[in-house]
């Protein structure tokens, strides 16, 4: 093989890796437990969806047209979100740069996503969505009622033993390490609250939770 042919191959190889690195970086982000996603996020409905469709957004600064995925949606309930209703949210067309793959089969789910300077609403990966099927009892009323009280907790997720936190302000994830799970029992049946004095402890149940409480053992 000659060096010019050599050097065609590593730049190949270089121009690859870099595309490869950019991609991974366009769409990086750690699971969040649905109480984070909640607080991170500019609405949060339950809606269903109704149609699909590939639409241009505007062009690129190359001027090539930049397309997405539209979802038509009928939206049941706004939990958190402007005073009017949301008939369609947009996502990428590839999961590569975040792009989230929905059926647009009249399945009903809940959706947490970003508002754009324009109105519209947009859902990466990053972004947390499920059946609303499969949203448990305790998800549906923190919807409502729980999340919001823990929005100026942090959560920090614990991914291998020991894990830290850093103040009482913080609630530990443990799905990971205890379950093996990203969305196991605290993502599911656990609210992260803040206490009057103001440290941040989990709680468990759909009742509202006392002035004071002690810390739950299980998790």
């Amino acid at each position: 093989m000659s060096r010019t042919v050599r050097s065609c191959f590593l730049t190949l190889a270089l121009l690859l890796v870099w595309r490869a690195e950019e991609t991974a970086e366009a769409c990086s982000c750690s699971p969040a437990h649905p109480q984070q996603a909640f607080c991170n996020s500019d609405v949060v409905i339950r809606a269903k969806l109704v149609d699909r469709q590939e639409v241009e957004v505007g062009n690129d600064i190359y001027g090539n047209p930049v397309k997405q995925i539209k979802f038509g949606i009928k939206q049941m309930k706004m939990f958190k979100g402007p005073n009017r209703d949301i008939d369609a949210i947009y996502t990428a067309p590839t999961s590569a740069v975040c792009g989230v793959s929905l059926q647009a089969n009249g399945k009903e789910y809940l959706i947490t996503g970003k508002l754009k300077a324009d109105g519209t609403m947009h859902v990466t990966l990053c972004d947390y969505i499920d059946l609303w099927e499969s949203t448990t009892a305790t998800q549906k009323k923190s919807l409502t009622q729980r999340y919001e009280m823990g929005c100026d907790c942090k959560i920090t997720r614990c991914t291998s033993i020991p894990c830290l936190i850093s103040g009482p302000s913080e609630c530990l994830w443990t799905d990971w390490v205890m379950e093996k799970a990203v969305y196991g029992q605290q993502a599911q049946h656990f609210a992260c609250i803040k206490r009057s004095d103001d440290s941040c402890a989990w709680y468990r149940g759909a009742a509202p939770p006392k002035k004071d409480f002690m810390d739950i053992e299980d998790p």
